[in-house]
């Protein structure tokens, strides 16, 4: 199933948690007691054969009906046990991590694993319980709800702005090719036609410690840019970007009481701190 879902070994040992030498050796087992080959194996990744997309909808439902036995077991309880929460590892790592102490202290019986993927966790496939995405969500087996919005903003050092006097010498900080559609990296493209890119990364922390560094402008989220001294916003003539940030729990996981608590105690966070998400 989840190689069929994943495409590749190593994705599907991501999603797994386990190595791809592991997934290799499972697909070998089964497709060795099967007689038959289930996956045609190309350059480009595992693709199911004809025998594999006829056990796939059986297996499925296999798989369905295990997940549901585990969902009812974890209806009702007290508030203890894991929970697991992803987003993308910046947000991650420079504004959930340092709200959660007030969680910890409110439920000390729930432990919180928090998953810093740039990808989009499975909430359908209990990859997670509780995700958090920037933009409207298009996953309909899930319970969405709109808890803030992110300001964004063009910023660079102090001392990088005292000696970039002509805009056309301007610098830019950018993302990578490989995350080019994200709605930061298309603005940015729009704003600084053609001009020098001086550093690149996947990592807005990264980008916002280049930034203070001297290597040029930044398109920041503001609560991230308020975190480093020295930094000041640039008006480069654009219109302020924002995106919407949507707290995403799957329906029956939303009546376990240790998923719920946790769940209240982020949007209450999003609410508290909604001004300097907004950059207001």
């Amino acid at each position: 199933m989840s190689l069929a879902r994943e495409g590749s070994l190593s994705a599907t040992a991501r999603a797994l948690k386990v190595n791809h030498a592991t997934v290799a050796r499972r697909l070998a087992h089964l497709e060795g007691r099967l007689g038959k080959p289930l996956f045609e194996r190309r350059p480009d990744g595992y693709v199911l054969t004809a025998e594999g997309e006829a056990l796939l909808g059986p297996a499925a439902a296999m798989d369905e009906a295990a997940l549901a036995v585990l969902r009812r077991a974890d209806v009702g309880g007290a508030l203890q046990g894991l929970v697991r929460i992803t987003t993308t590892p910046g947000f991650a790592d420079s504004f959930l991590m340092p709200q959660l102490g007030r969680l910890q202290r409110r439920h000390a019986g729930i432990d919180l694993e928090v998953i810093g993927e740039s990808r989009n966790l499975s909430l359908a496939r209990r990859e997670t319980d509780i995700a958090i995405r920037l933009g409207r969500p298009k996953d309909g087996e899930s319970r969405a709800r709109r808890v803030a919005v992110m300001g964004f903003r063009f910023y660079a050092a102090r001392s990088y702005l005292k000696t970039a006097i002509d805009p056309a010498d301007h610098r830019f900080i950018a993302f990578d090719e490989e995350n080019a559609a994200v709605p930061q990296a298309v603005m940015l493209r729009q704003v600084r036609a053609g001009r020098r890119v001086a550093f690149q990364s996947n990592s807005q922390i990264a980008q916002a410690i280049a930034a203070t560094q001297g290597f040029g402008i930044a398109l920041l989220p503001c609560y991230l840019a308020a975190q480093y001294k020295g930094l000041e916003r640039v008006d480069l003539g654009e219109t302020p970007l924002s995106r919407e940030i949507w707290l995403l729990i799957r329906r029956d996981l939303a009546r376990v009481p240790r998923v719920r608590a946790v769940a209240d105690d982020l949007v209450d966070i999003f609410k508290r701190e909604g001004r300097a998400l907004a950059g207001l």
